[in-house]
């Protein structure tokens, strides 16, 4: 039974390197949320449902200037950083997380200050359109609940890990885990306290396994969580070659790179996210797609610490699933558009380089950049299959996670010209210049989440 009929514009990217626009779509929503049908002006019963969707009492038509998009898929977020945005982004990683992240994470035990922070995070990112959210949270297991409790009571679609740091030799005494069995335990204790909440049958809310990286965990703490993630069937994320530093470590420390290291600890898989990875090989990226397992490319905080650029369309061409991410608060800022920006510009960057005193024929990665529209498939349906997860497109079967975008509101920086912008130039305009003031609703499941701002 259908719950809501809306007739509006809508714009998605199904498929890498293809856009969908279609004017006065009819999208019936049932009462799970879940899209029912797709009508376009061109099929042959069209007439017959516009006609039947304004005699429902709740239809909703949007107006002209407006297009519906899927809800961002934000695939890397640092919960607890979101007091840090903006700060501290001219040290090297290292320093960034000795000196500011980790004093920062370690307040989370303040369960009133972890409440505080996350009410707001968790309402930004909504009114920024972003309706699934992969979160890394901190040690404490009370305050990963926390998130997960405001998650699913805000209506926010969200994967959260309880985050394991156990090595002594690269996390500070005063936040860390006491020892690898306890990490393990508490990693146990959140995925079921997941499993069982309330209202969480349909897994709105999903537990990951979350090793920070190789350089804070044991490596029985990586073996370990490595059975949890098969024993639960959970989602695995952690970083992978981010940097010179952590890439280097990790070679030291295993004699392989992080994806070897991973697959030997048992955390490489279909649901495993691997933020950042500059740094991996043309082997590394075969191991990945091999295993079924997924990027989450961060480019603005790439730009800050990770002292290279991610090949993405290497990485695509190879078969590996990707999508984008924030990395708050080692990317500053929460919005998906820019994220979308930032992969543009870098593929750029990387195809025409940098240094200019270099021959332009050897100056950068011939034949890296990317289009608008694939940016706006990896913030969408690329990062939902990097998830498997049934959002991201305007197709039968998928749930109504969505943005009402405006390209008139009173604070739009839109100049849409009716005369000379086709609706690909209009989907072109928002991918670049469109900001928080464009968007006046979120829904996910069909559930309006956050309205203007």
């Amino acid at each position: 039974m259908r719950d809501r009929v809306i007739i509006g514009s809508i714009m998605h990217a199904p498929n890498f390197g293809e856009v969908d626009i279609c004017r006065d779509a009819i999208i019936t929503v049932d009462k799970l949320g879940k899209i029912a049908s797709v009508t376009r002006p061109t099929d042959p019963n069209y007439d017959k449902e516009k006609i039947k969707a304004k005699e429902d009492k709740k239809l909703e038509i949007f107006p002209d200037d407006s297009f519906l998009l899927p809800g961002f898929v934000d695939l890397h977020i640092h919960a607890p950083q979101w007091p840090q945005l903006g700060k501290a982004l001219d040290v090297p990683l290292e320093v960034w997380l000795m000196e500011y992240t980790f004093p920062l994470e370690s307040k989370y035990k303040d369960l009133n200050f972890a409440l505080r922070v996350y009410n707001d995070l968790v309402d930004t990112l909504l009114s920024h359109g972003t309706t699934t959210a992969v979160y890394f949270s901190t040690i404490h297991e009370k305050a990963t609940r926390l998130l997960a409790d405001i998650c699913i009571k805000k209506g926010q679609r969200a994967l959260i890990g309880k985050v394991v740091m156990d090595n002594h030799d690269q996390c500070p005494e005063y936040y860390r885990d006491t020892s690898y069995q306890d990490a393990l335990e508490k990693t146990v204790s959140f995925i079921e306290y997941v499993f069982a909440m309330k209202n969480n049958s349909d897994g709105l809310i999903k537990p990951v396994v979350t090793p920070r990286f190789i350089p804070s965990c044991s490596d029985k703490a990586l073996e370990g969580l490595g059975k949890l993630a098969k024993l639960y069937g959970c989602h695995v994320q952690t970083h992978c070659s981010e940097s010179d530093w952590e890439h280097n470590y990790v070679l030291k420390r295993t004699g392989v790179s992080d994806t070897k290291a991973l697959k030997e600890f048992g955390l490489l898989g279909r649901r495993t996210i691997l933020a950042h990875c500059n740094f991996i090989s043309g082997e590394d990226m075969d191991i990945i797609a091999d295993k079924g397992a997924a990027i989450a490319h961060c480019p603005l905080s790439n730009i800050y610490f990770s002292n290279a650029i991610f090949p993405l369309r290497r990485a695509i061409e190879k078969s590996v699933r990707v999508g984008l991410g924030t990395d708050l608060s080692g990317g500053p800022s929460a919005s998906m558009f820019d994220t979308c920006r930032y992969s543009l510009n870098m593929s750029r960057v990387l195809e025409e380089g940098t240094d200019s005193e270099k021959n332009n024929k050897i100056r950068g990665v011939e034949g890296s950049r990317i289009d608008f529209r694939e940016a706006f498939h990896l913030a969408t349906a690329g990062g939902a299959d990097a998830l498997d997860l049934p959002v991201g497109r305007f197709e039968t079967g998928y749930m109504f996670d969505a943005i009402l975008l405006s390209t008139t509101s009173g604070k739009s920086p839109i100049s849409i010209f009716g005369d000379l912008d086709t609706l690909e130039d209009q989907l072109q305009k928002i991918i670049y210049t469109a900001t928080r003031a464009n968007i006046v609703s979120t829904w996910v499941s069909g559930k309006r989440v956050s309205q203007g701002i």
